[in-house]
């Protein structure tokens, strides 16, 4: 599904990516749509994210309203990505404080741009995603795939998977834990199987792509 996406989203910027515009507020969408029309952008607009789930996008970029009262941007791309949708997310709102703004930039926008839009830094923050679009969709499809897996460790497990991508080994793991070498061994070998890695690399590697804050304080 992911090639697909991708692929649709290469051919899409022949023509100019097309703008999938997210808002409760008919007046804003009408708005925004016309922004998006002014600077050569198909279009299109949707009450929430039940009416786009009902035709999902395949192409193009989402630009969807920062509402904190229902989670935010955070819950927007959770919910895209059990749809499958991995397409670049711009954030917007009127007068944003620089808390929601970085908690947007965290959760996995690449933009933010303030309420009413201005063209110009529309058409700059465009041009710039556009160019970034495959690498977000592939990046942003791992980080869910390997939150996944990390999500089936136990604590334990998850603890010896972050000190083992602080670079620990089995011996410092078993002190920082106080616990014996032989125990860090069990819980290693348990979540490496559980996610599925051949090798100490490939659980770092899901570690790293999954971009988790970390479970222990070094």
């Amino acid at each position: 599904m992911i090639t697909d996406v991708l692929r649709g989203f290469t051919f899409g910027m022949s023509r100019k990516a097309s703008l999938h515009f997210i808002d409760s507020s008919s007046r804003h969408r009408a708005e925004l749509a016309r922004v998006g029309f002014s600077l050569g952008h198909h279009s299109e607009v949707y009450g929430d994210l039940s009416e786009l789930s009902s035709h999902p996008p395949r192409e193009g970029i989402i630009i969807a309203r920062d509402n904190a009262e229902e989670g935010g941007v955070a819950v927007i791309l959770e919910r895209l990505s059990r749809l499958g949708i991995w397409l670049p997310l711009i954030a917007v709102e009127a007068q944003p404080r620089p808390g929601r703004i970085v908690e947007a930039i965290k959760a996995g926008a690449l933009d933010y741009l303030s309420l009413p839009l201005d063209a110009d830094r529309v058409a700059r923050c465009l041009a710039r995603i556009e160019k970034e679009a495959e690498v977000f969709g592939t990046a942003r499809r791992r980080m869910i795939e390997a939150r996944e897996r990390i999500a089936n460790l136990s604590n334990r497990e998850r603890e010896v998977l972050d000190w083992l991508t602080e670079g620990s080994s089995n011996k410092v793991i078993a002190r920082r834990l106080d616990i014996s070498p032989r125990t860090v061994e069990i819980h290693r070998a348990n979540m490496m199987q559980k996610l599925g890695a051949r090798h100490a690399a490939d659980a770092v590697r899901l570690r790293l792509e999954a971009k988790l804050e970390p479970a222990i304080r070094a």
